[in-house]
């Protein structure tokens, strides 16, 4: 073979190693973002999921069922001046919360977590009340 030709393969072959090259570069640069994008969620799904606990955990204690935020004392003394027991709307209504589906909802969501910790009883769909001692 001549040399000419040599050369002129080589140059070849070095222009098809230069473009794979580039390509490889490029699917490094749009990898590398990508995992930089999923690195970030992962990084605020950790935060939301710590952020969670610790909200949770100062609602209710671990050992203890006894409610400890706020929000849940306020419910308990609406709840205990009404001895049948109210609605989620009604108990939003006495805490001047404007009954908003997502205020409901909210109260809703908080009264069915304290039935679950046996500190309400739900005995009519919807009606919420303190239980009563010796029952």
């Amino acid at each position: 073979m001549h040399l000419e030709t040599i050369l002129a393969l080589i140059t070849d072959r070095e222009a098809d190693a230069a473009a794979r090259a580039g390509q490889l570069r490029t699917q490094i640069t749009a990898l590398t973002e990508e995992l930089t994008r999923v690195d970030g969620e992962l990084t605020d799904l950790t935060t939301t999921r710590s952020t969670l606990r610790a909200l949770a955990a100062t609602e209710f204690t671990a050992d203890d069922p006894t409610v400890t935020s706020s929000a849940y004392q306020q419910i308990l003394t609406v709840l205990a001046t009404a001895p049948t027991g109210m609605r989620a709307k009604d108990i939003c209504l006495a805490l001047d919360i404007e009954p908003l589906p997502k205020h409901v909802e909210g109260a809703r969501a908080k009264l069915k977590r304290m039935v679950s910790r046996q500190i309400l009883t739900e005995n009519q769909p919807g009606i919420f009340a303190l239980i009563q001692k010796g029952t």
